[in-house]
């Protein structure tokens, strides 16, 4: 491309300080350096991390930066070194990085990676430790290694998944966060088997993944929790067979799922990263084999609680991130999956809009009518 090599000015929402309005920039991209992939991002879904973020309670946020990583686009150029990805390719950039050499990823036993962490954590690019956006020569963090919510952004090598270019960039995009967590929650982190009953705490796009994948699995039922009774409609359609609003309940819920269980079910999901649904999503679990996972991501400083008790007498306690799956080996994966219509993606799509109504499209994420807007990044 005639742009390779050059510095590209282009549009991006930037977050200048917390909680305040996001703001189009003209923004400065630099080229790719060793091992760095620019991509021109086409579509870009919200997800509650950007909006945790720029709230200012994360300890990791740093301002002002370019959030978004729930992404789809092409690669624009590469940088020295990089084989596996070249222009042109379609591509999902992912926060969470692979790059089959560190402890983590020769480990068999995890999908976190090692590699680029110290630098994604703290808003820069690994091998100088800047960033590759600026605005008149004042740098902007980069947020979670992927920053997708510029027209340009520049990725690490080891953090963008290749997938099948016959897949339209305006849906796929989902499968660089929500989808995959709740489906990975389910299938690589809980290993559901048929015939389990199983408790989902929190029916947003992550709560409704994990009901999917629940039902691929065959569990006999599927029980979903919120505090939105407006919520139950959609779920069924995800394959959430019952629901229960804890408002509608004097005993704590985790009582009422008990009783409602003959003892309590084979596993819990929490999708929403509230401490106190932490733990009653464990205690509804079953005595001797019943297992939570954690999907949710709490507050800074939150603390989980529960009696010893309950995981002495044979619970188990597990989290989960992306939900278990390697990124660039397994997103390609998924892309397929959805191409052979086996797991839903188009459905969790409830707006779309352009970059610069990036503001409503937040407004419209907390509102419960609204799962994930997509946003089209170049119009």
């Amino acid at each position: 491309m005639a742009t390779q090599g050059q510095v590209i000015t282009c549009k991006a929402a930037v977050a200048w300080e917390p909680n305040k309005p996001l703001v189009i920039e003209e923004v400065q991209v630099a080229p790719p350096q060793a091992g760095e992939v620019r991509v021109k991002i086409l579509f870009s879904a919200l997800c509650h991390t950007d909006a945790y973020t720029w709230s200012g309670k994360d300890p990791e946020g740093l301002f002002p930066c370019i959030l978004g990583h729930e992404a789809a686009g092409i690669v624009e150029s590469v940088g020295e070194g990089v084989t596996e990805v070249q222009p042109d390719d379609h591509v999902i950039p992912c926060y969470q990085a692979e790059c089959r050499e560190c402890k983590f990823c020769k480990s068999g036993k995890t999908n976190l990676c090692g590699k680029v962490r110290l630098a994604t954590g703290v808003g820069v690019m690994l091998s100088d430790r800047k960033s590759r956006f600026s605005i008149n020569g004042k740098p902007i963090y980069h947020f979670m290694g992927t920053s997708t919510f510029s027209q340009y952004t520049v990725v690490h090598d080891v953090s963008v998944a290749k997938i099948d270019p016959v897949a339209p960039l305006e849906k796929v995009c989902l499968l660089g966060c929500g989808v995959p967590t709740g489906l990975g929650a389910v299938w690589n982190t809980a290993k559901v088997e048929q015939g389990s009953i199983v408790a989902i705490f929190g029916l947003g796009t992550v709560g409704l993944a994990v009901a999917e994948g629940a039902k691929a699995s065959g569990a006999s039922r599927i029980i979903g929790i919120d505090i939105d009774s407006k919520k139950f409609d959609t779920a069924k359609n995800f394959g959430v067979t019952e629901f229960i609003n804890p408002k509608d309940h004097e005993k704590p819920i985790q009582e009422v799922i008990v009783d409602l269980t003959d003892g309590g079910v084979d596993y819990s999901f929490e999708c929403i990263g509230n401490v106190t649904v932490m733990r009653a999503a464990l205690e509804c679990c079953h005595k001797g084999w019943g297992t939570s996972v954690i999907v949710g991501v709490a507050a800074s400083g939150q603390e989980i609680s529960t009696r010893p008790f309950q995981l002495v007498t044979g619970r188990v306690w597990k989290g989960t991130a992306f939900g278990g799956f390697k990124s660039r080996s397994q997103v390609p994966w998924l892309v397929d999956k959805y191409l052979k219509k086996e797991i839903k993606v188009d459905e969790y799509i409830t707006h779309n809009l352009t970059l610069p109504e990036i503001n409503k499209a937040f407004d419209l994420m907390h509102e419960g009518t609204c799962l994930r807007v997509v946003l089209d990044m170049q119009v």
